[in-house]
């Protein structure tokens, strides 16, 4: 007898769930083909930016037959044979048709359920800012259709982006490696190993990576039992992030190597540490109550709260838990677009030190696109302004940047690892090609320092920035052409008289002052030309963050021997107003009078600017009650040198007093211990009463 004629004819049911189940089949492995058809002819016919789409495309077919593995394993009789989950669970996580290899590790699934998402309203108003005017002063709007939200939102375990033949791959792979044989290098995290899993999944890789999250929950652990917080919660959990993100990660990633008792003692310690985030009045651990601040858990433009949202989005992700989930997608997010909305131009309030955290904000906004399909980073224009701002915020010889607030890290603006990361970011985001075109100019031109000082280009400095190199830099790379650009959204204006090296440069700031890492210094300017000529006396200090009117380029005000301060507001905002000319010329009014909240000492103040043939005018208007005295200064890097009462030089510039004529120049260029490190230099303009007009220029 054969084989076919001993079989019991199924019932009509079961044919019919017969045929629903190779429906489904047929239409994943037909998805899966025309993702990999649209991957290959976008890449030779439609252009690096379709390509890019189409990629995305085929991480979203991943996901959703990931979901369906998922769901098989539950649901075994419902939708698919148990001898089909194999299937699903050996997709190729290689990109068909493309130069670079994507990773080929092995789906690894959760065990929370998947969570379905509701429908979000995320309207969609990107940026495709086309240089070619005389200022530039945001991107311009165009419309994208985007990818469909997956049904799931689970967090993502592929990186299609990632060119395995590349100096950044081989680089990346030969730090990971370095610490499977024991000698992790300085600032190793797991989720660099979890990331190498998934490039190439040799256990090695999660074996450290769930060595180094279990050490973490571990040290907690030990640290609640005696009645204290852990590591996480230091610094108001600044460093939450990147600390869940491991743990995230690794519990995505290396499932299969965590046990079930990891699972639950890493997930109830990430529960915790969220949990305390956002409600921080009652934050508690091991049952203790642990308040604290909750410092800018309320403040989308500070960079703790890109710290607190990252965590947050991981532990949703690789949880799917519903209310991180809620809290992400109907708080936290929202008020993250509504701020940013308000920022045209791009950069940060923070300035330019605390702003390159926007590294991690555009990260969150790459991770939240390929977790849901929701496209936060385009919703707005800042993203790609942003791209914008850093290339005109950088001086001209391409290895430093506008001084502008707090400097931490490094007290003298040097371009560093961070400012690389944030433009690949940034470049990764937007769905502008003439951005990405100009932040790939951007990313070749520019050096950093090694640790010996010897400028590098073209890859990240520190090895736990490495991974960050993944990120594809583009192949088209493209010079602006404005000279002029201003951002409204943190009064910052920047132009140059051409994109050579030896071009002058000019920084001013007139805007808002509301976030804690801004100055005093409404008003300011700084001027660059093959090296600093005048500029913030904060580079020259230990700390980096002197805020004081005082070493910054402006009028300094005293009354009765005390410096008026400038003073943070919500409410009250200075102005400038732009007039572009020819080879990078400009004029600009600026009202500064918002700048002082207390008007018993200043009750006005306009300073214009008139900027082209490499020479600068301020002419200042300023009004001041009595016993008030006003100051015109300038703080230069070296010291200055009396041509007469109404010049002086200082290295290559020249500083002329024009009016009032009764005003002269200080013969004191130390004038007193103004920042941490004792006297710098400072010129001296003194004896108006109503303004002053000065003259920068170029010796």
């Amino acid at each position: 007898m054969s084989r076919n004629a001993s079989r019991t004819i199924a019932p009509p049911h079961q044919k019919a769930r017969l045929l629903a189940k190779r429906s489904i089949i047929v239409l994943l492995i037909g998805s899966l083909f025309l993702t990999t058809i649209a991957i290959s002819g976008a890449n030779g016919v439609l252009g690096q930016q379709w390509k890019r789409y189409s990629l995305r495309a085929w991480h979203q077919a991943g996901l959703a037959a990931q979901w369906v593995s998922d769901l098989s394993s539950e649901h075994q009789n419902a939708i698919l044979p148990i001898r089909l989950i194999g299937f699903f669970r050996s997709y190729p996580r290689t990109a068909p048709a493309r130069s670079t290899a994507a990773p080929n590790a092995s789906v690894r699934t959760v065990s929370s359920a998947p969570i379905t998402s509701a429908a979000v309203a995320n309207p969609v108003v990107p940026s495709a800012a086309v240089p070619g005017q005389s200022m530039v002063t945001g991107g311009r709007q165009s419309s994208y259709s985007r990818p469909a939200p997956p049904a799931t939102y689970q967090l993502p375990i592929t990186l299609p982006y990632v060119d395995r033949s590349s100096t950044a791959y081989t680089r990346f792979k030969g730090w990971v490696d370095t610490a499977v044989n024991g000698n992790p290098g300085y600032g190793f995290a797991a989720i660099e190993a979890a990331m190498m899993y998934q490039l190439s999944p040799e256990a090695k890789y999660c074996n450290l990576a769930v060595s180094m999250v279990e050490q973490q929950v571990s040290s907690a652990e030990s640290a609640i039992a005696s009645g204290g917080r852990p590591a996480v919660a230091g610094d108001s959990y600044l460093e939450v992030g990147p600390m869940i993100s491991d743990l995230a990660m690794t519990l995505r990633t290396c499932s299969a190597s965590i046990t079930s008792s990891q699972r639950q003692r890493w997930s109830a310690y990430a529960e915790q540490t969220i949990w305390n985030i956002w409600n921080f009045n009652n934050a508690q651990w091991g049952g203790r109550s642990h308040p604290w601040s909750g410092w800018s858990t309320n403040n989308p433009g500070n960079n703790y709260y890109y710290s607190f949202v990252e965590a947050t989005m991981y532990w949703a992700l690789a949880s799917g838990n519903a209310t991180w989930i809620n809290e992400l997608r109907d708080r936290r997010l929202p008020a993250l677009q509504a701020y940013f909305a308000n920022l045209p131009g791009g950069g940060s309030q923070e300035g330019t030190g605390y702003g390159t955290s926007h590294m991690r904000l555009f990260s969150i906004y790459h991770l939240w696109y390929e977790a849901t399909g929701i496209d936060l980073a385009n919703a707005n224009p800042h993203t790609t302004d942003s791209i914008y701002y850093w290339i005109n915020a950088t001086v001209p010889t391409m290895d430093r940047f506008a001084p502008i607030g707090d400097q931490a890290r490094n007290s003298i603006p040097e371009l560093y690892d961070y400012h690389r990361r944030l433009m690949l970011e940034a470049r990764y985001d937007t769905n502008s090609q003439v951005a990405q075109n100009a932040a790939t100019w951007w990313l070749r031109n520019i050096y950093l320092k090694n640790g010996s000082g010897t400028p590098i280009q073209n890859q990240m400095n520190s090895g736990f920035n490495f991974r960050h190199d993944l990120l594809p830099a583009g192949n088209a790379p493209t010079q602006p052409t404005d000279l002029t650009y201003y951002a409204p959204g943190v009064g910052h204006l920047f132009s140059r008289t051409g994109w050579d090296r030896n071009a002058m440069w000019i920084a001013i700031v007139a805007g808002p002052y509301r976030e804690s890492h801004a100055h005093q210094d409404q008003g300011s300017f700084t001027l660059f030309s093959q090296d600093w000529l005048a500029v913030t006396a904060n580079i020259w200090s230990r700390s980096g963050i002197n805020q004081g009117t005082d070493v910054h380029n402006l009028v300094r005000f005293s009354r009765n021997g005390t410096v008026a301060r400038q003073c943070d507001s919500s409410t009250r905002t200075s102005t400038i107003s732009v007039t572009p000319g020819s080879a990078g010329a400009f004029t600009a009014n600026a009202n500064l009078t918002p700048a002082f909240c207390d008007n018993t000492a200043v009750t006005s103040w306009q300073r214009r600017f008139e900027f082209g043939g490499r020479k600068l005018t301020v002419r200042d208007t300023f009004a001041m009650t009595a016993g008030t005295t006003a100051t015109f200064q300038v703080n230069v890097p070296v010291a200055p040198t009396l041509v007469n009462s109404r010049e002086a030089t200082a290295g290559r510039l020249r500083v002329r007093v024009l009016e009032p004529a009764n005003a002269t120049i200080s013969s004191n260029f130390s004038s007193g211990k103004y920042i941490e490190d004792g006297a710098g230099y400072r010129i001296d303009v003194q004896g108006g009463t109503t303004g002053y007009v000065v003259e920068l220029s170029e010796i």
